[in-house]
């Protein structure tokens, strides 16, 4: 295979930008709408932290920002002391009419469903791309049909042959060939058991993936599992605008199990926390998403919407899943708890989140290379 360039910085940085830039602002989009819906004011928008770069105040009083670090963005209610949206201390003193205005005094099924939004709408604006590209370019599926089997591969030795309908992988249903490249792709190189057809009846296999380096376009290198089959030819669907919808709803539904899974054999030791990527990893592939085309970087966009909303659901506080399980623990205790916990929370949670971008960064620097080059400088 050909190795194509990398990107240069200047379309790195930019489409780096426009990815994060639209994925925050339809993240944050989410919240405040849901805020609106319910009549929470909201005191300002930002993408990005720190210092204000530009921004307007609207006619409902929201300041409209852009903060000069662009890694994430907020909105900020009336009632909040922060970014993070703790409690302010200072608004219990608020009169009623002011309190009707503010996140902190709003049911708590309110609250929810507001930091819920989030999230939703990544995973909404990521079916929505997926839907308008089956409609206009097609669904790209293949049957689940091996077309051929390679030798002295796994698949060879665990008996599945050319002609096998794969129809269940692990007891996971199977539609297309996809699933299958899906399902094995991200398993950590252990047994999957395998229900096929064959001759009009249906078989079990075990199958035992290998681990093997792939190397991109781009010359990155990832460690993948493959059984060692072909697939048949594949086809190109049109979708009608229900079916793109139907379908584009399975597909963020199987990633969002794939990030899941992923995830869980990080932490269960089944997989290094070196295939774990930061915003210079972020940055990097999106460089290369853009330099493959428009197409590719849209797409990129939605994966990365995908991740973003599962991330924020995480129980940690500061994200928005960090939120919703507190909302949780005041629901069963039936009152807020104490603001010195609350703050003890969210600190921890910054430390966490703090700890797991300087962990990330480290990786990003030595996907690219950066301590094998900085060594050379000494050796």
């Amino acid at each position: 295979m050909t190795t194509l360039p990398q990107p240069g910085l200047g379309l790195t940085l930019a489409a780096f930008a426009v990815v994060i830039g639209i994925l925050v602002f339809v993240h944050e989009m989410g919240h405040y709408l849901a805020g609106r819906l319910f009549g929470i004011k909201a005191d300002a928008f930002s993408i990005g932290f720190g210092r204000e770069i530009a921004g307007w105040t609207d006619a409902r009083g929201t300041r409209w920002k852009v903060g000069l670090l662009p890694l994430g963005g907020y909105v900020r209610f009336a009632g909040d002391a922060d970014a993070t949206s703790r409690p302010d201390a200072a608004a219990s003193a608020a009169g009623p009419a002011e309190r009707a205005g503010m996140f902190q005094f709003r049911p708590m099924w309110q609250r929810a469903l507001v930091i819920l939004a989030g999230p939703l709408t990544n995973f909404v604006f990521a079916i929505l791309i997926f839907a308008g590209f089956f409609m206009v370019y097609g669904q790209s599926v293949t049957p689940p049909v091996v077309a051929r089997v390679l030798a002295d591969s796994p698949a060879a030795r665990g008996g599945l042959l050319a002609g096998d309908d794969i129809r269940r992988l692990d007891g996971n249903a199977i539609d297309t060939f996809e699933d299958v490249v899906a399902a094995v792709t991200t398993n950590p190189g252990v047994p999957i058991v395998a229900e096929v057809v064959r001759d009009g009846a249906m078989r079990r296999v075990t199958l035992n993936p290998r681990l093997v380096d792939r190397v991109d376009e781009f010359g990155g290198h990832t460690r993948v599992a493959q059984l060692g089959v072909l697939a048949g030819r594949r086809v190109v669907v049109r979708r009608s605008p229900p079916a793109a919808l139907y379908y584009a709803t399975r597909e963020v539904g199987d990633l969002v199990a794939m990030i899941g899974r992923g995830l869980g054999q990080v932490i269960g030791g089944h997989r290094s926390a070196s295939e774990l990527g930061g915003p210079i990893k972020i940055a990097q592939i999106s460089g290369q998403a853009a330099a493959l085309g428009l197409p590719n970087l849209i797409q990129f966009v939605a994966f990365v919407s995908i991740n973003l909303g599962f991330i924020n659901l995480l129980p940690v506080p500061m994200l928005d899943g960090g939120h919703l399980f507190l909302y949780a623990v005041e629901a069963v205790r039936r009152r807020p708890l104490a603001p010195k916990v609350q703050e003890w929370a969210f600190m921890s949670g910054f430390a966490a989140l703090m700890s797991l971008m300087v962990f990330l960064t480290w990786n990003d620097l030595a996907g690219i290379g950066a301590w094998h080059r900085l060594s050379g400088l000494f050796g």
